[in-house]
């Protein structure tokens, strides 16, 4: 085997998921990070942000459907909306594919990584950044939320996990979620990606669950399985006012409000994503650890990247 012509995806510091690299499409780094675009056999294009799988061609509608509608559909009426990062912009075509949506806000602090996206990952943006809706802010998601005067209706962290010294490290604390809630209409909801929740490498997901819980007075945690990841990934909604649909209504909603429907999310997948078996029931109502600024919550750095 050439180890050239695979991609080390370091799942866990005790587990690796290896791709075939048909072609390095990009590989560079940004004042923030490290960034790869490859085309694997297995799962098309991939974004790489600092030696971990961020999204595939093959499976982005999993995560980004998954991260983006269960907090749509719970808003009666979502108007506003506020993106932190999301550099594919496949957050933002979610966003952007219901009707009700008059403007979405994107902050994200890596231009480079937008502009590389936005060149080499068409299917995944699919011209979102064109939407005459969608307002691009290139600065630092917390000094934006500071000086922000607005409320909105969602607000969706479609962040990279702590990892030190990354970009999106101190953005995992109960003081950033603190601020997050300031920001939240009356109605207001807040969704987010929150690591792996697969058993033995759910840390992350507990800590990150019960930090929220000291800052909203309703948190819903789900996971799925994204098969790019070789993982099932953790989410949560968060609110101080809100609550989750039946099926049946939400196959209502989503057939209201989007004409040619979705390729994940409907009433019975809802089901499915927010049972959370009973053993990651139990670890998240253990979990102590409430992170915050002055006791971070880090994982593991991969070992090298490719």
């Amino acid at each position: 085997m050439n180890e050239s012509s695979w991609f080390y995806d370091h799942i866990t510091p005790d587990m690796v998921q290896l791709h075939s690299i048909k072609e390095t499409i990009y590989s560079g780094k940004t004042k923030f990070q490290s960034i790869e675009i490859i085309d694997t056999g297995g799962f098309g294009r991939c974004l790489v942000l600092d030696g971990k799988i961020q999204s595939s061609e093959k499976d982005e509608f999993i995560y980004h459907e998954a991260l983006v509608h269960p907090a749509m559909i719970a808003h009666p009426h979502p108007e506003s909306v506020f993106i932190a990062g999301g550099g594919e912009g496949a957050t933002a075509r979610e966003v952007l594919s219901h009707p009700s949506v008059k403007r979405v806000v994107m902050v994200d602090i890596d231009k480079e990584v937008i502009d590389i996206c936005r060149r080499f990952l068409p299917s995944f943006h699919q011209g979102s950044f064109e939407d005459s809706r969608l307002e691009l802010h290139i600065v630092d998601v917390k000094g934006y939320l500071e000086e922000c005067q607005e409320k909105f209706d969602v607000i969706i962290l479609d962040l990279p996990e702590p990892i030190e010294e990354g970009p999106a490290s101190m953005l995992h604390t109960r003081e950033f979620y603190q601020l997050v809630a300031d920001k939240l209409g009356p109605e207001g909801i807040l969704s987010l990606q929150a690591g792996s929740s697969s058993w033995g490498s759910h840390e992350c997901f507990t800590a990150i669950i019960n930090t929220l819980e000291s800052v909203f007075t309703l948190v819903y945690p789900y996971a799925t399985h994204i098969p790019s990841y070789a993982s099932v990934w953790g989410f949560a909604v968060a609110s101080q006012k809100m609550s989750l649909l039946p099926p049946a209504g939400i196959d209502r909603k989503i057939s209201s409000r989007m004409k040619d429907g979705l390729r994940f999310y409907d009433g019975l997948t809802h089901q499915g994503l927010f049972t959370l078996p009973k053993n990651l029931r139990e670890a998240i109502d253990r979990e102590e650890k409430v992170i915050t600024a002055e006791r971070p919550f880090f994982i593991y750095r991969p070992f090298f990247e490719h």
